[in-house]
Parts: structure tokens; sequence; C-alpha cells
């Protein structure tokens, strides 16, 4: 806590007062251009790895950035988000990305019991289709490398379920994209029209 006491300082002292102006427009307008759905994983920062402003990005971020499909009557922090920022906040990109060393990825590439965390195994059941695609032969680091990709390509499909993103797909009005990132490196692979990842930038 004490670190955390001394960035807030910090940022009262040293970064607030440069953004005055930016904050003072952000305290009546909140009008961010794309949705990001992202890992929990502390080494995952979204504005940092896209430099956005503060007020340019709405955020999701859960462990390994999963999307419950649609299932009517069914609702969650996550459902409610998205929702929010295609029907209200009306954002014209959704990004959902994985990344390397992923933590949930690598316990369902290995097969991990996680009986002892029930939560984490049901939240993860989220992610079966992609499992489902990483042929058992491969093992390793190469089967959760795998599995982070099929990853966000079941996620953008669960995305692609919802009405409000249904909707807004259909009038095209919206764009979903799939990216991967690398903690070591700090490239982003992106998921292009042919359903194969490339890089996104140098």
């Amino acid at each position: 806590m004490p670190n955390l006491a001394d960035g807030l300082e910090r940022f009262q002292r040293d970064v607030f007062p440069d953004k005055a102006g930016l904050f003072a427009r952000l305290a009546g307008d909140h009008r961010p251009g794309a949705l990001f759905i992202g890992c929990s994983d502390a080494r995952v920062v979204p504005e940092l790895i896209t430099s956005a402003e503060a007020g340019e990005l709405f955020v999701i971020r859960n462990a390994g950035n999963l999307v419950p499909p649609h299932m009517p009557g069914a609702a969650s922090g996550v459902v409610a988000s998205i929702e929010y920022a295609v029907s209200v906040l009306g954002v014209r990109d959704i990004v959902v990305c994985g990344h390397s060393a992923c933590g949930a990825m690598t316990a369902l590439a290995q097969r991990q019991d996680l009986s002892a965390m029930p939560a984490v195994a049901g939240w993860l059941r989220h992610a079966d289709a992609a499992v489902a695609r990483v042929s058992p032969e491969i093992t390793g680091a190469p089967a959760v490398s795998a599995l982070v990709r099929h990853n966000v390509v079941a996620q953008l499909a669960n995305l692609a379920t919802h009405p409000a993103v249904a909707q807004a797909l259909a009038r095209r009005t919206l764009t979903l994209h799939g990216w991967v990132y690398d903690i070591g490196t700090g490239r982003v692979e992106a998921l292009d029209a042919a359903g194969e990842f490339t890089a996104l930038a140098a």
C-alpha cells in the first residue's frame, strides 16, 4: 500500500497539473473510441501498450480475457460493460487482446487441477471452444501459445453473439479486432482477414 500511496502523490503532484485541462473536460465528457477486453494480468496494461490517453479506452479486464456468450436472462459485469460500451458510449472498435505467458491459458493447456479454485475453473469454461481447437500432440510453450491465439478467436465469436454487438456489426458501425501481446518484446500480432495472426507494428 505505501507504494500505491506514493504513486498517488506523484500523480497529484507531477501528472495531474500538466493534464488539468484534459481532466476538466473528461469530468463532464465520456466518449471513448474503443473497448479493450484484456487479461487481468498486471503485466498487460492497455493504456501503456496503446499509448492511450485518459478517456480514450473503455476497458474490461478479467482472467483470460474471456467473453461469456450471450444467454437470455444471464447477466455479468463483463456482459453489462460490453452492452454499455456499444449501446451507450457508441464505441466503434472492440479489441480482444490475449498475451504471452497467460496464467489462465497455461493452466488450461497443461490441464492443471483447478478443483481447489472452483470459481476460476467455472470461469475458464468460457475458453472450452479454444481448448478443443488445440491439438493434444502440442505440448509445453507451443501449446500455450496456440491456445492464447485460439482463445482470442473464440472470444471474438462469443462477442458477436451479443445483440448490441451483432446489431452494430450489421450496421457497420463497429469493428472487432483480435490481438496477441508479447510481454517480453512488446510486439503485437493482429488477427487478419485470412484468420492468421501477423505483426501489427514493427
